[in-house]
């Protein structure tokens, strides 16, 4: 009975104990507080503005596109994507080395371990018991191991990710081209609504008085009711208009400041330019259809996608043969019984799971039906991009006439305006025609404006269709006015006479040909060579002793008490021998310094200057291209 109680009072004991521990495991859901809210919008608001050059000057297009560039919270977004996929495609290069296992840990028992041996046919026990082991004792083994079938996945893994960067990429060169796209529709539109603002605001405040004094003349019968009404709906009809087309041009306003993720309520006055004559419509339409395919990056994202998918079905076939792994190991136990207390321990295996051959057939059929399918994908998408081509290069020509009939009409309004001013009389209806056609003329002159902002509009996205990279992506190191020269130089060129459009992509930046001056010590000249050498293969830089452009390097040194300062110049011509850039780099040494010194000083001012070199190198490609 005793037993009884006390196995009953255990039990429940125990199940007391299990659900304590059950209960403390739980988690209940809690909402966000209001201050962790407020906090989490404080620190992102922050965040949304933090380092950004304030605005205090009238923005152009270019540095619209550069603030944009530097600025837009959905540019910074791909770009860190894009860092991430680069991030994990290194990270899974690791996966193909062996394993190396370390491991250590301590054991300990209540009592002996130990036992007895019994004959198998008799039953008589043959030894007394006995143990071979410690009740404590630490465990410690190095091993070393390796799956050839595990290679092999994580090969093609490996492989799969660093696609997947380069999908990443693409997509944030989609980015860059819709900002740029979109700047350039905003620009103009905003540019439009700041010329027109105060010469609209004034027609309207008279507009809206001939309007009410119309109507006083209808009602004391001054001018017939039919030519009141008639001249009312005229008006009407006007400051409908008017209004209509200063509030589209008004939010493109609204829509730079976004783009250039601008704080709300910071007032952004566009720079007055000339307007840039728009290049005429394409004829070779199957010339740009060629490069629109080769260049779109949504085509480019299908390549990278096809190999994936390649490296899947290799992924997939491995893991379906057998697997041969090896293992080696450094084994320790302090077990003070045993008679070697350390040994090494090798071995192999060999794997195959043969049911795996049972799913062959399907996955093969898996497999042509995906190239198929990406296939049929790319097919439909080169489609697409074939239409919107075709489509962009039909609506640009519409744009363009367009523009061309707004410009006469806005010219008749004009001089129709003029025309009644100069022949207006004291008369109410007179007056009252004198404001409709000054309306009207303003009116003019907003399509105007608007046909020339769907021109631009209709211009970008037809250089957007064919896929072009407007700049380098290299403009990391560029600060907004470095950044704005840039775009400014893209612009011009792409606004010639004839739809000339170069691809970086296909246009790569020309070889170096490094030259070393100033340095006495043919040595360290040799050094410092080599090691700028290995510096730009590391950032993409071509090197061509023979063909390529002279970049030279050329040390000066200055004398100072107590220290030395020295000037790294740098210099770069095209094959013509025509200067194309120039820039410095300043820095101060101990006297008599060691030959290392100055080698560490090359390295800084050449990594330092990296992005203006690589721009030079841009823009001499692009000028060859034309």
């Amino acid at each position: 009975m005793n037993m009884n109680v006390k196995e009953f009072a255990i039990k429940k004991t125990t199940s007391i104990v299990a659900v304590l521990l059950m209960a403390g495991c739980s988690v209940t859901p809690e909402l966000a507080t209001q201050d962790e809210v407020r906090e989490r919008v404080k620190a992102d608001t922050e965040l949304m503005y933090k380092d950004q050059l304030p605005i205090d000057h009238p923005v152009t297009l270019a540095e619209v596109i550069a603030r944009s560039l530097r600025y837009n919270l959905d540019y910074r977004l791909k770009k860190m994507e894009s860092a991430l996929a680069m991030g994990l495609a290194d990270y899974a290069t690791y996966d193909m080395l062996p394993r190396m296992t370390v491991a250590a840990g301590y054991r300990t028992r209540s009592n002996d371990s130990g036992g007895t041996s019994v004959g198998i046919v008799d039953g008589i026990p043959s030894l007394r018991p006995s143990t071979s082991e410690d009740r404590s004792f630490s465990l410690t083994n190095a091993e070393f191991s390796w799956n050839v079938l595990d290679f092999g996945v994580s090969y093609y893994r490996a492989r799969q990710q660093a696609n997947q960067f380069l999908i990443a990429e693409e997509r944030r060169r989609k980015v860059v081209q819709n900002l740029i796209q979109d700047a350039r529709s905003a620009y103009w539109r905003s540019l439009g609504a700041q010329r027109l603002l105060a010469q609209t605001q004034d027609i309207l405040q008279r507009a809206n008085l001939a309007l009410t004094r119309s109507r006083e003349a209808e009602v004391q019968r001054i001018i017939s009711p039919l030519q009141a009404l008639n001249y009312q709906r005229a008006l009407i009809d006007t400051i409908s208009f008017l209004n209509q087309r200063r509030q589209d041009l008004e939010f493109a306003n609204r829509e730079l400041a976004a783009m250039m993720n601008v704080k709300p309520g910071t007032v952004i006055v566009v720079a007055e330019t000339s307007e840039a004559k728009l290049p005429p419509a394409p004829t070779d339409l199957l010339k740009l259809e060629e490069l629109a395919l080769l260049q779109r990056p949504e085509l480019r994202e299908e390549d990278f996608k096809k190999r994936i998918t390649t490296d899947e079905a290799k992924k997939q076939l491995l893991n379906i043969l057998p697997g041969i792994s090896f293992d080696t190991s450094m084994q320790y136990s302090s077990n003070s019984l045993m008679y070697n207390n350390s040994w090494a321990q090798a071995g192999g295996k060999v794997s195959w799971n043969l049911m795996q051959l049972l799913a062959l057939p399907t996955l093969k059929s898996t497999q042509d039906q995906q190239v198929k399918t990406d296939q049929t994908r790319r097919m439909a998408l080169s489609m697409a991009v074939i239409t919107q081509l075709r489509i962009g290069v039909e609506r640009y020509r519409l744009t363009l006439e367009d523009f061309q009939l707004s410009e006469t009409s806005s010219q008749v309004d004009l001089r129709m305006a003029n025309y009644m001013r100069a022949s207006a009389t004291a008369k109410l209806d007179s007056e009252l025609e004198v404001i409709r056609t000054q309306a009207r003329s303003v009116l003019g002159n907003y399509q105007r404006a608007s046909a020339y902002a769907n021109a631009q509009i209709a211009f970008g996205r037809l250089y957007n269709t064919l896929g072009f990279d407007p700049i380098p992506d290299d403009f990391d190191g560029n600060d907004i006015p470095e950044l704005t020269q840039r775009v400014q130089r893209h612009l011009e060129s792409s606004e010639k006479e004839a739809l000339k459009m170069s691809s970086i992509l296909f246009n790569p930046a020309p070889g170096v040909n490094l030259k070393l001056a100033g340095v006495d010590d043919t040595v360290m000249g040799v050094r410092m060579k080599s090691q700028i050498m290995e510096l730009f293969k590391r950032n993409q830089v071509t090197l061509d002793p023979e063909h390529g452009v002279p970049l030279t390097l050329t040390l000066q040194k200055e004398a100072k008490p107590g220290l030395e300062k020295i000037n790294w110049l740098m210099s770069i011509t095209d094959l013509k021998g025509q200067a194309k850039g120039h820039t410095f780099f300043a820095s101060t040494l101990p006297p008599q310094a060691r030959d290392a010194t100055y080698e560490s000083s090359l390295i800084a001012a050449v990594t330092s200057k990296l992005p203006q070199i690589k721009n030079w190198l841009n823009d001499i490609a692009l000028e060859d291209k034309k």
